[in-house]
C-alpha cells in the first residue's frame, strides 16, 4: 500500500481557483484591478487559486479578503456555477467556482474596502458601466446577476441590465 501522499497520477490534472461576484443593492460590482499577468492592469472579479487544505468555499472568502479586505462567512456566499472551458486561462487548464455575495448599500458605505494580494486596486462599478473583463468574468458577471433576483429586490437589477453584461 502506498504512503499518505505518494498517490501520483500519470494523467494532467487541472488547477482550481475561486471567483466572487459581489454586488450590492445600487446595482454595482466589486472588481479588482490585476496587479499581475496574465490581464495586468484588467479589471476582474476578485479570486484566486485554492490551496490544498482548504474547501473552495474556504478559499472564496480567503481571497476576497486577501484582495479586498472585505471579511465574510462561508454561509454569506451562494454558489453561481462552475466554469471550466479549456481556454478560459492562458496559464493553463483552470477550473473556477463562482459564488455571488450581495451587500445592502448601507453596508457598502461602512465598509473600508482596500487592495491587497495582488489586487493593485478595488472599485465599486455600476453594472450598466463595467469596464473590459478579464478572463472569462463577463459571463460569470453576467450569470450572477441573473441570480441576484434571489438575493435582492426584484426592483435593483432589470433583465435588459442583465443581458447588457453578457
Amino acid at each position: 500500500m502506498a504512503e499518505k501522499g505518494q498517490y501520483t497520477y500519470d494523467y494532467p490534472r487541472p488547477m482550481l481557483t475561486a471567483d466572487c461576484v459581489v454586488l450590492n443593492d445600487r446595482n454595482e460590482i466589486l472588481l479588482v484591478k490585476r496587479g499581475n499577468e496574465p490581464f495586468k492592469g484588467c479589471w476582474a472579479l476578485p479570486g484566486g487559486f485554492m490551496e490544498m487544505d482548504e474547501t473552495i468555499e474556504r478559499c472564496a472568502v480567503r481571497e476576497l479578503e486577501e484582495e479586498t479586505s472585505l471579511k465574510v462567512s462561508e454561509q454569506d456566499i451562494h454558489l453561481i456555477g462552475v466554469y471550466s472551458a479549456p481556454d478560459r486561462d492562458p496559464r493553463g487548464r483552470t477550473v473556477t467556482a463562482a459564488f455571488s455575495l450581495t451587500l445592502s448599500h448601507s453596508d457598502t458605505q461602512s465598509l473600508s474596502i482596500t487592495a491587497g494580494d495582488d489586487a493593485a486596486e478595488v472599485h465599486w462599478w455600476p453594472l450598466n458601466a463595467l469596464p473590459p473583463l478579464a478572463f472569462d468574468h463577463a459571463q460569470i458577471v453576467s450569470d450572477g446577476v441573473s441570480y441576484i433576483p434571489v438575493n435582492l429586490p426584484t426592483n435593483s437589477i432589470t433583465s435588459d441590465e442583465a443581458s447588457r453584461i453578457r
